[in-house]
């Protein structure tokens, strides 16, 4: 039987013929401002997209069939956390991401019967030392295990407001882990730009130009034909379309920059759901809130992807938190088959548009930020900072006013919800005075001003 090529009856019909028939139907109302919107990253998004407007699609490689599920896990005890750890392995974790609370901790003991020969362990430090960096780098190469060390010093100035040391005591120890080790160990905390406010372009940008900087102060050696991993942490958003090309974008400009430095260095995402848009008041919203952010950050091409618990900001971690988190991602890759399609935004006009023009206005960023004097002297300068917080506040005012909308929060909210009593945790931004280099970049929630009125009236 021959095969049938269905609509060949049907005449093709052009984006210009579209367009006329919706302005047909729209009875005289005005085509912009009835259908065309503009997000906050000034972008204008049409009610349709259509084939004759393309001329090449965008190519980015996104390896959606070998994305993993990661557990956070936060090592304040070794035997806890090595027992949470392999209890989370079998429960369908992949990969593991321990937060390393300091040097005392003894990797071999952390490590003790977790399986090595499939799993991705992630080794996340907050404080510099070459020697905790050998005893990670010593055990890999001994059990042939499959790590990344996660390292920030620019991430720690960020968030902190100062270097672990000094700028140039920082970078020279990096300098003699490039020596020591052959493990990914260059990390980029980039998830602090989304929760503080920033809009897709600017984090998009300062990712860029925060990678900027290592690739200009580490010493790589570019004949060496090994591959060179960066880790970028970042936050997905609520904004699902857009979230997708946000990502798609990140992995084509990291390449782009990346290939002018070193010939071997590649990209590994490791996504997280934003807190931004987190609340403490029906809280299970969070739910549907996480699951659409990891289906963002899947179909965007994320390497890895760690869930956030629905309680997260108000309960301390606890088993049933992590299991439902988890277990979320696993319906997305096993009932929902999202591992089966690689690059599965390619075509979709839609997101091929906003990825093109997201990159285009991130490069731009970009280029001004080191015409500027780059990433860390506009930090200094408090020029980042600034940006970031004219974006919060543009944002934070679409939610006062009701525009940006947080069901059950500033939307249908359930006026006897009680939380005062279930409170682990500090939900809201704290302040500590302290002296720092530059002024820090704060995460903060759009939903605080608000929680905190209601549980100031709660009896």
């Amino acid at each position: 039987m021959e095969s049938q090529k269905l609509f060949q009856e049907f005449e093709a019909i052009s984006s210009k013929e579209w367009k006329q028939k919706i302005q047909f139907e729209l009875k005289g109302a005005d085509y912009n401002e009835t259908l065309v919107w503009e997000s906050l990253e000034g972008i204008k998004v049409k009610p349709f997209y259509h084939a004759d407007e393309f001329e090449t699609n965008t190519q980015v490689n996104t390896q959606v069939t070998q994305f993993k599920i990661v557990q956070n896990i936060f090592v304040h005890d070794v035997t806890k956390s090595n027992k949470k750890a392999l209890d989370s392995l079998q429960r369908g974790a992949e990969s593991i991401r321990f937060t390393i609370e300091n040097e005392s901790v003894i990797i071999k003991d952390l490590m003790q019967n977790l399986p090595l020969d499939n799993n991705h362990y992630f080794f996340y430090l907050p404080f510099l030392s070459i020697d905790f960096v050998n005893q990670i780098n010593d055990f890999a190469t001994k059990n042939k295990a499959n790590f990344s060390i996660q390292i920030d010093p620019i991430g720690h100035l960020v968030k902190e407001g100062n270097w672990f040391t000094n700028l140039d005591t920082d970078f020279n120890i990096l300098n003699q882990i490039v020596a020591k080790t052959n493990l990914p160990f260059v990390n980029l905390q980039t998830h602090i730009y989304q929760n503080a406010g920033a809009n897709i372009i600017q984090q998009l940008a300062y990712t860029l130009a925060h990678a900027n900087e290592y690739f200009n102060r580490i010493n790589w050696s570019v004949e060496s034909n090994s591959k060179i991993t960066i880790t970028i942490e970042i936050a997905v958003g609520t904004h699902y379309f857009f979230e997708i090309a946000k990502l798609r974008a990140l992995r084509l400009l990291f390449e782009i920059l990346a290939k002018e430095y070193h010939p071997n260095i590649k990209c590994h995402i490791l996504a997280t759901p934003t807190k931004r848009n987190k609340t403490l008041y029906d809280y299970n919203v969070n739910m549907l809130r996480t699951t659409t952010e990891c289906m963002s950050a899947i179909l965007g091409g994320a390497d890895s992807v760690a869930n956030l618990a629905y309680d997260a900001l108000y309960h301390k971690d606890n088993e049933f938190g992590d299991r439902i988190s988890r277990n979320q991602l696993l319906v997305l890759k096993n009932e929902s088959y999202f591992d089966k399609v690689n690059n599965p935004a390619d075509g979709a006009y839609y997101i091929e548009t906003i990825t093109e023009q997201l990159a285009e206005k991130a490069l731009q960023l970009f280029k001004d930020i080191e015409a500027n004097g780059g990433f860390i002297t506009q930090l200094i300068e408090g020029t980042i900072q600034r940006k970031i917080k004219e974006s919060a506040t543009k944002e934070q005012e679409l939610f006062d006013s009701g525009k940006e909308i947080l069901l059950g929060t500033n939307k249908y909210p359930n006026k006897n919800d009680r939380m005062k009593d279930d409170l682990e945790l500090f939900p809201f931004v704290k302040t500590h005075s302290r002296k720092t280099l530059i002024t820090p970049i704060i995460e903060k929630r759009l939903a605080e001003k608000l929680e905190q009125e209601r549980l100031a009236q709660e009896e």
